[in-house]
C-alpha cells in the first residue's frame, strides 16, 4: 500500500469529521416513507438518504477505479435503517481504506464521469474526492430538513439543534 499523501490524510480527517453526524442522521430516516417528498420537484426520501450513505463508495470508486459509469455502477438497495446505516460503515471503511493508499502519484490522475461509456465530465481524482465530500455534507443539510418536515429529531451537527443539546 501507498503512503498516503498529505493531502489525503486532510481528505480522510475531514471525512472522518463529517461522518458522525452523518450517521446520526441516517438512523433517524423514517424508512416507512421512502416516497416522501416536501415538494414536487424534490428527491424522494428514501432515495435521498441511500445517496447520502452511498457517497463515501464514490471516494473509494474515484481513488481505486477512476471512473463511475451510470449504466454499470452498483446501486445498493436497503429497506430498514439497520441496512442504511450498516450500508454507510461498510462504504465508509473502503473509502477509509482507499484514502489511506492515496499516494500524491495518484492525486493528478483523471477521474471521468460517464454514462452508458458516455463521458460526461472528467477531472483530476484529487478534485473529484474533494467534490465527494461536499457533496455528502451538502445532501445531508438536505436530509436534516426531510427529518425535521417527518417530525424527527435533528441530530448535533456542527453544534446543538433543537432535539440534540448534547454536543
Amino acid at each position: 500500500m501507498s503512503t498516503p499523501s498529505v493531502i489525503a490524510e486532510e481528505f480522510l480527517r475531514e471525512l472522518e469529521a463529517e461522518a458522525g453526524a452523518t450517521r446520526k442522521c441516517l438512523e433517524q430516516v423514517p424508512m416507512d416513507k421512502p416516497e416522501y417528498k416536501p415538494h414536487e420537484k424534490s428527491m424522494e426520501l428514501g432515495y435521498l438518504a441511500l445517496l447520502v450513505a452511498d457517497i463515501p463508495k464514490w471516494i473509494h470508486v474515484i481513488i481505486d477505479k477512476g471512473e463511475i459509469d451510470f449504466a454499470t455502477y452498483e446501486h445498493s438497495s436497503v429497506k430498514t435503517v439497520d441496512e442504511l446505516v450498516a450500508h454507510f460503515d461498510e462504504v465508509m471503511e473502503k473509502a477509509r481504506t482507499s484514502l489511506k493508499g492515496f499516494s500524491e502519484d495518484m492525486h493528478d490522475q483523471p477521474f471521468d464521469l460517464k454514462n452508458s461509456g458516455q463521458l460526461l465530465y472528467s477531472t483530476t481524482k484529487r478534485e473529484s474526492v474533494s467534490e465527494s465530500i461536499n457533496h455528502m455534507v451538502h445532501h445531508r443539510g438536505q436530509l436534516s430538513v426531510y427529518l425535521r418536515l417527518n417530525d424527527k429529531p435533528v441530530p448535533s451537527i456542527y453544534g446543538p439543534s433543537a432535539d440534540d443539546r448534547s454536543f
